[in-house]
């Protein structure tokens, strides 16, 4: 698996584009960089991999499908199947490119995504699919390197929509509501003092976790995952 180490760069080994329109919804993916073509972010040479990207496939008009997060888990290759593996203890079927035998003990990449909706009322929710396997490795090391190129953790400011305060039977609560760079708009409780301190402010330090789509590395969705320093 090769990516690029900078969110803006380009990948290495190009697997395909795999073509598909996002329907426009209140969250929707966005490039997390400029770079000439979309591509995998797979070298397959380095291991199995199977499965669709969040991009690739349909979305309704008021509907985004999204990357939502990837994990690293143990597993144990059970029966083969032709060219194919069933992995335990769940029995998920995926390639067996690396000629793993049964009882071999393995490390999957497994990737989850999110159905953003939009309602008629401008309400959104959000369903989420069941964990997918979509590489194999022998070393958990290599498995830990993919999934760390596709989960970056980063320190950048976004634009703050702004903050408002509530009182209900004598007691108040502050928020603060921020557009994040894939789009959406998050709304987080916040205490008096930076409350204050982001009255008047434009933008906020935060901490990002970008979720990159494994098969269109340049397609990515944001999450707030806390305040950062000034």
């Amino acid at each position: 698996m090769n990516v690029p180490h900078n969110r803006a760069g380009a990948v290495r080994r190009a697997r395909g584009r795999i073509a598909g329109v996002l329907g426009a919804a209140l969250l929707a993916l966005a490039l997390a960089g400029c770079s000439t073509g979309s591509s995998s972010v797979f070298d397959t040479s380095g291991g199995s991999s199977s499965g669709a990207s969040a991009a690739g496939q349909s979305a309704a008009a008021d509907t985004s499908v999204v990357p939502w997060d990837y994990r690293v888990a143990e597993a144990e290759v059970g029966d083969l199947i032709g060219g194919d593996m069933t992995i335990l203890p769940d029995n998920q079927l995926m390639a067996n490119d690396s000629q793993y035998a049964t009882g071999d003990k393995i490390f999957t990449l497994q990737y989850m995504t999110a159905n953003l909706k939009e309602n008629s009322e401008g309400k959104a929710s959000v369903s989420l699919s069941a964990w997918t396997p979509i590489k194999s490795y022998r070393a958990k090391a290599e498995a830990d390197a993919d999934l760390e190129r596709l989960k970056l953790r980063l320190k950048t400011k976004v634009d703050l929509v702004g903050v408002y305060k509530t009182e209900l039977d004598g007691k108040s609560r502050q928020f603060a509501v921020l557009e994040l760079p894939s789009g959406q708009v998050v709304k987080q409780p916040i205490d008096e003092d930076r409350y204050a301190s982001l009255k008047s402010a434009k933008q906020a330090d935060v901490i990002l976790e970008e979720i990159h789509d494994f098969s269109e590395y340049d397609l990515a969705y944001s999450k707030f995952r806390g305040w950062a320093a000034s």
